[in-house]
């Protein structure tokens, strides 16, 4: 497992605008640490001062990172977009888990780890 590419662009799918959730925490925790946080919601969140986009395919600049905080159901029909987007890895935070779209981007030459960005971050593992 490579660490990030310092100042990179980290997509953060299912980001919430409300401060008690994980993915909340994983965009001002990568803000912290000196990323560019993206975060990802249908609905075009705002996230701790970021302007959310709507989906994976409005995101205009290379993404070092996908963070996932989506349930399988929602991440099995985000494939095509994930491969458009290519980003070097992705990390399927607890919960998020999906070894049937795992397995597919694998083979297609991303990086997939199954971790919490929040402990990689403190952990300087991210």
């Amino acid at each position: 497992m490579e660490k990030a590419v310092a100042n990179s662009n980290v997509a953060v799918l299912g980001a919430s605008p409300k401060e008690d959730r994980y993915s909340f925490k994983a965009v001002r925790m990568l803000k912290e640490h000196g990323h560019t946080a993206i975060p990802v919601h249908p609905a075009g969140h705002t996230v701790d001062g970021i302007n959310g986009v709507k989906t994976l395919l409005d995101i205009n600049e290379p993404v070092d990172t996908l963070t996932v905080y989506v349930n399988p159901k929602i991440s099995d029909g985000q494939l095509d977009d994930i491969l458009k987007l290519n980003p070097r890895r992705i990390v399927f935070n607890p919960g998020s888990e999906n070894d049937l779209l795992a397995d597919k981007l694998e083979k297609a030459g991303i990086e997939v780890i199954q971790a919490c960005t929040l402990v990689m971050l403190t952990t300087n593992q991210f």
